[in-house]
């Protein structure tokens, strides 16, 4: 049914939709709007059967979601930020003992400076803590993609993070198509865990590994973790199916059969990167877009076969690495075993990223390997002393 929703109610709807039996609440901008509508539901009776606790930080939140979820209930939180820094020894803690919590994560820029505004910084913080990490474009996205981690999370024994660009996605209206609980229920099966704390049949969870078989254990959840790349992408062709929308998957391909150039991007200005290389490709250029939906794990081998005809590949990215550079360009660079990636860096702490800068950007015969989209060189050649 279609209804116009703010995406963070949307998506606590959807996960509500999921039946969880635990949801840990700790606000933080821009996640409180979706915690805090999970617990109006929870209070008024539509989501049924569910314990909703306030925390005192988001440590907590996610350590009583593991608490919960290993005594085997469907459990869920939220958090952005300096919040889901805050909760980093759980984070890894969650996927080492591969409990299929889903969290959302509302994207949004670390501070110092302090800044609530989006960007991707929060969420290439924790890319390698173990979780599988889903990057939703639209809020309709947003939806589909949290009915999908949980039974991709349950299938594959390991947390999911959904990754929601904060504000421009949380706490925008749109148009969403919600599901009933009965479509839902049709495609999410009651979660069945095989191993739980059961006090009348005791088992050992989150237990010391000595060295003789660390290495064995991190290994294992590595070939789990690959493996899961087959789940996302068989899960997301079962709610296509379902639902008609092709939502979720691996990545997305817009226009790239033809194209010279390919853009790669994530997240909500995917939109604005399709309109735009929709006016080049009527102006007679030849662009074409591919999205990452799962950015871990990365799906190197489908990205490297769908940019092998490309001529010029940009990437354009809302996080980096101080000293290094791009993060996504990096791994795009690992898929296709080095060649020649343009990283834009674009929309840090929240900053607009116009059609006109990308047109700009895109279409320059710049050598530039890293490009800072409307950097204002003037306060850099204002600040900037080199330390040498």
């Amino acid at each position: 049914m279609l209804y116009q929703s703010e995406g963070s109610q949307a998506i606590a709807k959807a996960v509500a939709l999921c039946r969880p039996k635990v949801i840990c609440a700790y606000p933080i901008t821009p996640q409180t709007h979706i915690v805090e509508k999970a617990g109006e539901l929870v209070r008024s009776g539509q989501l049924d059967g569910c314990e909703f606790i306030n925390v005192e930080s988001e440590m907590a939140a996610l350590s009583v979601a593991i608490g919960a979820q290993s005594a085997g209930v469907r459990s869920y939180t939220a958090t952005s930020s300096q919040g889901v820094l805050y909760m980093a020894e759980a984070v890894y803690n969650a996927s080492g003992m591969e409990l299929p919590i889903v969290m959302t994560l509302g994207n949004r820029a670390v501070g110092a400076p302090i800044n609530i505004w989006n960007d991707h910084s929060d969420a290439m913080a924790v890319k390698d803590a173990g979780w599988i990490m889903l990057f939703a474009e639209t809020n309709q996205e947003a939806v589909d993609l949290h009915i999908q981690a949980f039974k991709i999370a349950e299938t594959v024994k390991s947390p999911v993070m959904v990754c929601v660009d904060g504000f421009i996605l949380t706490h925008a209206y749109d148009r969403i198509d919600m599901p009933s609980q009965d479509e839902v229920d049709a495609f999410l099966p009651p979660y069945n865990p095989e191993t739980y704390l059961d006090t009348h049949d005791p088992v050992a969870m989150g237990a010391m590994v000595s060295p003789e078989y660390f290495t064995e254990v991190r290994y294992l959840a590595h070939l789990r973790k690959k493996d899961s790349l087959e789940v996302i992408r068989r899960i997301g062709n079962e709610f296509a199916k379902q639902f008609g929308r092709d939502s979720g998957g691996l990545l997305h391909e817009y226009n790239t059969e033809n194209a010279e150039t390919i853009i790669v991007a994530m997240g909500s200005m995917v939109g604005t990167i399709k309109d735009l290389t929709d006016e080049l490709n009527a102006e007679g250029e030849k662009f074409g877009v591919l999205s990452i939906a799962s950015y871990r794990p990365f799906p190197a081998a489908a990205v490297a076969e769908s940019l092998k005809n490309a001529e010029k590949i940009i990437v354009v990215e809302k996080a980096f690495a101080l000293g290094v550079g791009g993060i996504l360009s990096a791994e795009i660079r690992l898929a296709l075993n080095g060649g020649a990636v343009v990283t834009v860096v674009a929309g840090l702490g929240g900053r607009n990223i116009t059609k006109q800068m990308l047109r700009e950007c895109f279409l320059s015969k710049t050598d530039e390997e890293t490009v800072f989209l409307g950097l204002k060189r003037d306060v850099i050649s204002r600040e900037y002393r080199p330390n040498c």
